[in-house]
């Protein structure tokens, strides 16, 4: 009977190699922006009524809320950029018998998120 052969690893693997952490900060970005739900929430909570809605504006116009704003957001194009950079590791297109450019690829899907981003806030402002 064979023995599964495993090496612990200490808490700090991701650490050690610049791939590594950069995996682990997209990760921990995708956690980070799952935490701001809870502020969205509130929002469409308050939005039904005028007088809790208004105790929600003031909270936005504080420094806490502009400080945890620009943090998120931060986050979020982190964690965009680097899935947008993996891209053509995850979608491997081929074209006859040639594969298709990988810069192809990250610059197409990087376009229809700027396409996409732009259409939303066009329909937000407008």
């Amino acid at each position: 009977m064979s023995r599964e052969l495993t090496h612990p690893l200490p808490r700090s693997w991701w650490l050690k190699r610049p791939p590594y952490f950069r995996f682990m900060m997209r990760e921990l970005t995708s956690v980070a922006v799952f935490a701001y739900t809870p502020l969205l929430i509130w929002a469409l909570w308050s939005a039904a009524d005028a007088a809790s809605f208004s105790v929600f504006y003031e909270f936005l116009r504080g420094p806490l809320s502009v400080w945890l704003h620009v943090v998120v957001l931060v986050l979020a194009v982190y964690h965009t950029g680097t899935w947008i950079a993996l891209t053509p590791s995850v979608l491997v297109l081929w074209r006859n018998d040639e594969q298709v450019d990988p810069n192809l690829i990250t610059g197409t899907t990087a376009m229809l998120f700027l396409s996409v981003s732009v259409g939303v806030v066009w329909l937000v402002l407008v």
